[in-house]
């Protein structure tokens, strides 16, 4: 018995790099380097689209930092003149003389209470309006920008 391993027949060297002469026709070449220049085309939009979404998004958190540090200061003063009054109303209550001048001084408070803080909580709002504006404005021009950018295209 022949145990000798069988080997296939080998293609004569000639044969396996003469399809390195074969010609690459014109049109395939073209059509190859227009698909690289598309995809380098496309790779740099992609990549600039990128790189303003991220500066958007980076001016859009500052934006809404700087806001919030307002929107922060306005709450502190808020609190620093309620307390203030409250401190002054439990002055002059202390030193009524009558229920009635006890429940006269209740009410004023009160009443003046109730009209500062309608102010606060106006102006506490058109502050967070003013910043959530403010804070949305880079991201919304980078996509106003990209809708342009795509009905252009």
């Amino acid at each position: 018995m022949n145990t000798a391993p069988k080997t296939k027949a080998k293609a004569p060297k000639e044969e396996v790099f003469a399809m390195n002469q074969i010609d690459v026709p014109a049109a395939v070449r073209e059509t190859a380097e227009k698909s690289v220049q598309q995809a380098q085309e496309a790779f740099a939009k992609i990549k600039t689209a990128a790189e303003e979404a991220t500066d958007a998004m980076e001016d859009t958190f500052e934006s809404a930092r700087a806001g919030l540090t307002t929107v922060n200061l306005k709450a502190i003063d808020a609190v620093q003149e309620n307390t203030a009054a409250a401190l002054d109303f439990a002055k002059k209550i202390i030193s009524a003389k009558t229920v009635a001048e006890m429940v006269e001084l209740q009410s004023a408070f009160l009443r003046d209470r109730f009209d500062v803080v309608s102010a606060q909580s106006k102006a506490m709002q058109e502050i967070l309006g003013q910043v959530t504006t403010e804070a949305l404005k880079p991201a919304k021009d980078v996509f106003e920008k990209g809708m342009k950018d795509i009905k252009v295209a």
